[in-house]
């Protein structure tokens, strides 16, 4: 067993290795039909191409290659607003031929070729609401003319005449990708092969060997002195690579080009299409939650309970998460994730995706309706039965990674006070937050309007994705896993955990009971809660554990040695329960 166990940590190794070494390994190329591709303008192609000194010459790195096409970006984009801007000199000469009152006629001062044309167009569009305005002073007017000039630089001219910073993201990307030369890009296929089914195959070898490491049931031996378990130098390395991909991914997915092209045959496959960032991030958290899922079912063998859960958030993340979403595509259907509920699914509202579903008929308006009634009845009704585990420990995606990749991390998890008081205050105020964003994204959707009390809705969903969506539930989500335990997102900031919490808090049937008579205190139960709850202190006094941050992953009763926890749903107002759940010895544990 050593033997297998030794050669699948060494494939792994090898498979890992190769997926790294591909982040550097590729020359890029930029032709006339590859940028006549992703610009698509006209204009704008003949503008990129007379700043870019680097057409069809190779380049051996990512970074030079992306360099330079930022700097062409910013060139092109600075010749733009210096040709179609309205200069500080236009300015002075538009106020002093406005004396107390505007009159927007004086802008006919910008004169009457294609560019002042352009110019007197855009301040019509942007500053036609001060015509007639009268003002205290002549600095105030120029204060107000000022800004209406920095917004159509910032949001008229680089968006027609240039390229604003969203679209000079995609197109880095995009552009990237599709000049990459190399063996990757020559052969995805044999990449994929060399790297994901070495590390698939390695990892099974690994596993598979601790059915035979004694009888089943929760061991303890190391756990605290394991560089990977414990926040040795081998969890501090894990952690770190998670987060640096996850920073890459969200935020500078041009770098990592040649991983996705790699996946580009089972991106044909499934939708018919080239992968993108996304595709290869579903990819890899499916592979994840499927291998990883493997050793949680060996791990836990003694509890049929735990074996069902696991084998419903596999199947949860391949079907619905992964599989069925890309099949939409490939059938010419909307991306819908069916098991994906706001307000975790932050941008359900947004206009693109509402606007999305209301033109693909009736499918989209049954989608439109399924995402609505999961929100207002689906969360309450399955939570006064099941409590928030029927979601979060046996559908959710995020809590199918937690429970899977991140169980041998759980035992990270702060138990203090402290951690409990911060918990509540964040989590909560995460909810809130997207309250208001999403308050605010269907106010601008039905009025048009993108101002609400001063404030920019664009704005707030723009901060909310970046810093709550990417950088919480990614970066820091599942990047410090091996640094502060599995559940750092689904704890202190998921908006959906929140919301089901005080669903299970004041009004549900699930709990966890407890005989403090049998308690040992050995503190197992403590240890291994991945949310932070200091179990044994419940189980000591013989209380109930009816808490809105637990999950029911029921663990803390599988590692119990005396039986001394049990998952049940009772009626909140009778003091009985009934048969519900798998104890820790695989038997019915009846109320």
């Amino acid at each position: 067993m050593k033997i297998i166990k030794s050669t699948g940590l060494l494939l792994f190794i090898a498979g890992f290795s190769i997926f790294i070494s591909t982040f550097f390994t590729a020359n890029y190329k930029l032709s006339d039909d590859v940028l006549s591709a992703q610009l698509g303008d006209a204009a704008k192609v003949e503008s990129f191409k007379e700043h870019a000194d680097f057409m069809d010459e190779s380049i051996p790195s990512n970074f030079a290659f992306v360099a330079k096409l930022d700097g062409v970006f910013n060139s092109v984009n600075q010749e733009k607003l210096s040709q179609f801007g309205i200069s500080e000199a236009e300015v002075d000469k538009l106020v002093n031929s406005n004396q107390g009152k505007f009159d927007i006629s004086t802008i006919s001062l910008f004169g009457d070729d294609e560019t002042g044309q352009y110019k007197q167009k855009t301040f019509k569009d942007y500053g036609g609401w001060l015509d007639g305005r009268e003002f205290g002073s002549q600095e105030e007017m120029q204060s107000q003319i000022s800004n209406v000039v920095e917004n159509i630089k910032k949001y008229q001219i680089v968006n027609e005449k240039g390229f604003d910073k969203y679209k000079i993201k995609d197109l880095k990307y995009s552009i990237t990708k599709a000049s990459s030369l190399g063996k990757v890009s020559d052969s995805p296929g044999l990449f994929l092969l060399l790297t994901y089914v070495l590390c698939i195959i390695g990892a099974l070898m690994y596993i598979l060997p601790k059915i035979e490491d004694g009888p089943p049931g929760i061991k303890n031996d190391g756990i605290f002195h394991s560089a990977m378990k414990n926040v040795g130098w081998l969890g501090i390395l894990t952690g770190s690579f998670l987060i640096v991909f996850y920073i890459v991914l969200y935020f500078y997915p041009e770098y990592m080009t040649n991983w996705i092209i790699m996946v580009d045959p089972v991106s044909q496959f499934l939708k018919g299409s080239d992968a993108g960032r996304f595709f290869l991030y579903g990819f890899i958290y499916t592979l994840c939650i499927l291998v990883m899922g493997v050793r949680m079912i060996i791990k836990y063998r003694h509890s049929k309970y735990q074996i069902v859960r696991t084998f419903s958030v596999m199947f949860f993340q391949t079907a619905f998460a992964f599989l069925i979403p890309e099949i939409l595509l490939r059938l010419n259907q909307p991306y819908f994730d069916f098991k994906n509920i706001w307000p975790l699914d932050y941008d359900f509202f947004f206009d693109n995706e509402l606007n999305t579903l209301m033109a693909n008929g009736s499918i989209g308006i049954f989608m439109l309706g399924w995402g609505i009634a999961l929100i207002i009845i689906g969360v309450p009704v399955f939570v006064y039965f099941f409590g928030k585990r029927w979601y979060c420990s046996w559908v959710c995606g995020c809590g199918g990674l937690a429970e899977t990749l991140g169980d041998p991390y759980r035992q990270l998890s702060d138990k203090s006070l402290k951690a409990w008081k911060v918990e509540r205050w964040m989590i909560h105020a995460v909810l809130a937050f997207a309250i208001v964003m999403t308050g605010g994204v269907l106010y601008t959707y039905w009025t048009g309007s993108s101002e609400l009390f001063g404030v920019s809705s664009y704005d707030v969903r723009s901060v909310y994705g970046a810093w709550i969506g990417a950088g919480f539930a990614g970066v820091v989500g599942t990047g410090f896993y091996p640094l502060m335990g599995n559940r750092v997102w689904c704890r202190f900031g998921c908006p959906l955990a929140a919301y089901l919490g005080i669903v299970q808090r004041f009004k549900s049937r699930f709990r966890i009971t407890t005989n403090g008579g049998q308690c040992i205190s050995c503190g197992n139960c403590s240890t291994y809660c991945e949310m932070g709850i200091d179990v044994r202190w419940y189980a000591q006094r013989g209380q109930n554990i009816v808490r809105s941050s637990c999950v029911g992953c029921g663990v803390c009763s599988s590692v119990c040695p005396r039986g001394v926890l049990n998952l049940e749903n009772a009626d909140p107002d009778s003091r009985f329960s009934e048969p519900l759940l798998i104890g820790n010895e695989g038997v019915k544990i009846n109320g």
